[in-house]
């Protein structure tokens, strides 16, 4: 019998910060060359690391391993929502886009918690 392994690309957390940092790129190209330098780069290093650390979590083989490397994309995630909310007071994105970008970043934060808590043995 075989058995059948969710890939990376296949799991819905991943998906989701992908699509985030897509759509987060936009925005970070979208500033000034000074804006990018002061915040900017911050602000796109930290979406793009939420699922730098699911990948390089879905590929250590313990579940401890694995799980510490998604409590840093939780990290992330969080860091990620503070330089949102510096773009939205900046008034370099409206708060059409903070809020999109608010509730992208909250369906992630829950679906990675419930990841997590999949990832324990029972």
């Amino acid at each position: 019998m075989d058995k059948k392994y969710l890939k990376l690309g296949d799991l819905p957390v991943y998906r989701m910060s992908l699509e985030l940092s897509n759509y987060s790129w936009i925005i970070y190209e979208s500033l000034g060359w000074q804006d990018k330098k002061v915040f900017g780069d911050q602000y796109i290093r930290s979406i793009d690391s939420i699922g730098a650390n699911i990948a390089e979590g879905y590929g250590r083989y313990h579940y401890k391993d694995r799980i510490k490397f998604y409590y840093n994309a939780r990290g992330s995630l969080i860091e990620a929502k503070h330089w949102s909310l510096l773009l939205k007071n900046r008034k370099k994105i409206s708060n059409k886009v903070f809020n999109d970008l608010l509730q992208r970043l909250n369906n992630i934060h829950k679906s990675l918690n419930t990841y997590i808590k999949m990832c324990y043995p029972r």
